[in-house]
Formats: structure tokens, sequence, C-alpha cells
């Protein structure tokens, strides 16, 4: 019984609150080996690749199943009707193939709801792009994965070389949903093993007394934390939104965090700090002393390279000094902030609230919380090129969902030398996301800006130098040879 965790369960109440839970990403994929002459995508041969993979991902030929009541929490079974057309599909990008009608048909394909009848997953090329690029997004449901198994999802669908080897592999043949004989014993056996767990930590109580104790800092954190100041950043969100994209070099902002003893993360959110004062001198709203507050999780993934599966994070408050105007100042306090925050003990998310019926009561309350201004996520991706049925994956950038009142999230990708930011904001309250996009951009310049220069050979995309090394560091040959 592949039963849904409560960090799971967390992420699906919202949906029925009108806030879509879904993670995704943006890919921009260079034009070889992925479109006829006349541009259009080969649709098939994209299918049959990411069908050949599905078995490394299986929640991609999974769906929900809601058993009624008293057989236990929701499950994954196998969509026994599972077509891979249904999944993969196309949606030209409109003239002229710019960054803005990318992200607008983007969102329009986001605001389509994903089919709770069948696995919560989606791909869309998006052909048309300037150059003979084409676009690529994916979304999965947060049930499935959180960021760090979503980039686990990234590496197993996509290619690390252009042309692979193709294996051919034995068809699907989907297992039954169970029965509720089953379902009622399973039930049964995981409420045993719950009593058992509780009887044997009452029986060590010196050992229970230890991780409560290391636990508290981080739950008496998120419990006594005052109030977020109020600003228009916090208002019920609606159905819409609207994105902006910013670009960095990976080791610039190391080198800017190294210089500062912090972190790429602490950097990210120095940067966002930048964005969220412009965005908010640009409304006319004060900034001077205002220090708000982001609500940034934290991974609590052990498993090795790409084999994170499931929800397994933690949330972080961290407070986001917009009032001081010089960045380095800001990354200095952040840094000084998160380094103490980090070493706490952190339960995962879900795990104070692991009955359904209370997250779900609970969940209103989020459209008028005043514990977080923003939300802002970042994740390791890969480090090396990714391939699409031999097309290059020139960038890539991450999407985040909104929830209850916080009108702007922000998500960080690194990959392949990139570190790429994208700001998610409601269509209605945060319209204006751009200029938080603008201030976030100048934020992260002024700090990698007095940098040493990336020599000119790091400059050139990965995909094309890589080659030319062996080539530029051979010794140089003889006359005689």
């Amino acid at each position: 019984m592949d039963r849904l965790t409560a960090g799971d369960l967390n992420t699906l109440w919202p949906d029925d609150a009108g806030w879509p839970q879904d993670i995704g990403a943006i890919a921009i994929l260079g034009p070889d080996a992925l479109a006829w002459p006349r541009r259009t995508p080969r649709i098939q041969r994209v299918r049959h690749a990411i069908e050949s993979k599905l078995d490394a991902v299986p929640r991609f030929r999974q769906r929900l199943y809601f058993p009624r009541f008293g057989l236990g929490w929701p499950l994954w079974v196998d969509a026994a009707d599972f077509d891979i057309a249904d999944h993969v599909g196309v949606f030209p990008v409109a003239s002229p193939g710019d960054e803005a009608r990318l992200l607008e048909a983007v969102e329009h394909l986001r605001r389509r709801p994903l089919d709770r009848a069948r696995p919560l997953w989606q791909m869309w090329l998006l052909p048309g792009l300037a150059g003979g690029r084409v676009g690529c997004y994916l979304r999965v449901h947060h049930a499935i994965a959180d960021g760090m198994s979503g980039v686990a999802i990234l590496r197993a669908l996509l290619d690390d070389v252009p042309h692979p080897e193709v294996w051919s592999r034995p068809g699907f043949a989907p297992t039954p949903a169970p029965s509720a004989r089953e379902l009622l014993a399973d039930n049964l056996r995981r409420h045993w093993h719950r009593v058992r767990r509780l009887v044997a930590a009452l029986a060590r109580p010196v050992t229970t007394a230890r991780r409560v104790v290391a636990g508290w800092p981080a739950v008496h954190e998120t419990l006594t934390s005052p109030p977020v100041p109020r600003t228009s950043l916090n208002v019920p969100i609606g159905p819409g939104r609207i994105f902006a994209l910013v670009r960095g070099d990976l080791d610039e902002v190391r080198s800017a965090g190294h210089r500062r003893d912090a972190t790429v993360n602490d950097v990210l959110l120095a940067a966002v700090a930048g964005g969220l004062r412009e965005l908010l001198l640009a409304r006319g709203e004060r900034v001077d002393s205002v220090v708000l507050r982001a609500y940034v999780p934290v991974s609590l993934h052990r498993e090795a390279g790409g084999a994170a599966r499931g929800n397994l994070t933690a949330v972080m408050g961290v407070g986001l000094p917009i009032g001081i105007a010089d960045p380095a100042a800001r990354l200095r306090l952040i840094a000084a902030e998160t380094a103490e925050r980090r070493s706490r003990t952190r339960p995962p998310a879900g795990a104070l609230l692991r009955n359904g019926l209370i997250q779900r009561t609970l969940l209103p309350i989020m459209a008028r919380q005043r514990r977080a201004n923003v939300y802002v996520a970042n994740v390791a991706g890969p480090s090396e090129p990714l391939y699409l049925v031999g097309a290059p994956v020139l960038e890539l950038f991450p999407l985040v969902p909104l929830l209850g009142n916080i009108t702007l999230g922000v998500g960080a990708l690194s990959y392949a030398g990139q570190f790429t930011i994208t700001a998610v904001g409601d269509r209605d309250a945060c319209g204006d996301v751009e200029a938080f996009a603008d201030g976030g951009r100048a934020a992260l310049a002024s700090l990698t800006r007095d940098l040493v220069p990336v020599p000119l050979w790091r400059r050139i995309p990965s995909q094309l130098r890589d080659p030319l090394v062996p080539v530029l560091l051979a010794p140089p040959r003889s006359p005689s040879s």
C-alpha cells in the first residue's frame, strides 16, 4: 500500500480552495534534432522517449485513490488506462515567439486543472521561439514531489548525453487497485504500528525527551515569531499568475557568498530583499526599518544523487531587512541569521498536523496568515547539461506555487553553471512583478560586480565548450609531427 504521507496530504487540500499546488520547470531547448523543417516538434519521438523512462518515475503512471471512510488515507494506484498522449503534448507559442509570449503560453497551460482521475503531471512542447528554439513546460503536482525530488524527476526523464543508447523495455502492466478488505487490513496494521511506536517512545523517556528538546527550538521559532509587517504583499490570491525571469552565473553567486561568509541561498535571499525593496518603493509603501519574512523550505532528503522521492521538507523563516539599501550589508545580516537557524533540528512539514481533517480545517487561515510575506525556494539542479531527444537544454527555470495570501513566490535553480530565478506573482495583486525582478537583478549585479571577471572561455555554453577543452589543453605539436 503506497499511502500518501502527512506532507503529501498537506499539498492536496489547497487545490480545493482554489490554490493549485503544482510545481514545475520551463526549459529552453536548442533546435537540434527536435524540429522538422517546418519547426513542428517530433511529438511521437518525444512521447516514446519519455514513456521509455517512466519505470524510473513510477508516480507518473499512478493516480490518486481516495478510499471511503474507515479505510485509511489516500494512496497511489496504477492507472489502468494510462496513455502517454494524455500527458505529453504540443502548444505553439504565439508570434513573435519572444520570452513574453512563452510565459503567456505557460500560464495558459498552468490554468488548466490537473485531472485527479489521471496521473498528476503534464509536459508540453512549446515550438515557435525565435531561432528555432523550443520551449518545454513540465508541471507536476506537489503531492508527487518537492523541489529536490523534482530535480530527480528531471534527471530521470532527460538524457545526460545527446544520443544515449536506447534499451527496449517490457510493456506497462498495471497492478489492480486493492480491495476494501485489503485497505481495511492495511489501515488497521498502520494504526497498530503507530500504537507500538508510541509505547516504545514512552518506554524510552530519556531518548524521547532528547528528541523533543532537539526539535523544540524550531517549533518555538515558528509559534512565537512576531507577526510580519502589513504590506500589499499579503492579500488573498486569485487564480491568475504572472512570471518574471532573472538570469545569473552560479560561479559568480558562489564567489559573492564566499567572500562574505555566506551561502548561495543567502545571496538569493539578499537579492530577493532588494527586489522587494524596489517593488514596495514603486508602490509608494514605506520600507525604512522594515524587515519582511520569507518562508524558505529546507530539504530533509538524505538520498544520494538523483534518488530523492516524495515530499520531505521543513520550513524556516528568515528576516529580509529591506530597509537597508546596501545589498552587501543586507547579505551579512541574512547570512548571520540563517547560520543560526540552520543549526536547528526541524520536523518535516505536516508532521505536527498529521490529521487530514485538522489540515483542511486550518487551511482557510492561510488567507489571513501573518507569518510570512513571501516564499523563496532554492534547489541545486544538474551540474552538467541535459538533453531531450538530442536537443540541448539551454536554460532551465523553476516554478513554485502560491498559497493563501502570499502573492509572490520565488524559485531559484542552478543548472550547468547557470543560476536562474523565477518570480511568480498573483496576476491581480502582483501584476508589477517585473519591478521586483528589476530590483533583484540590480541587487545580484551589485553583489557580484566587484568580483574577478569570469574568463571568456567560461562564458561559452558548456555544450560547445566541453568538446574543445581537450584541444585547448593539448601540448603543442612539434614541426616533425
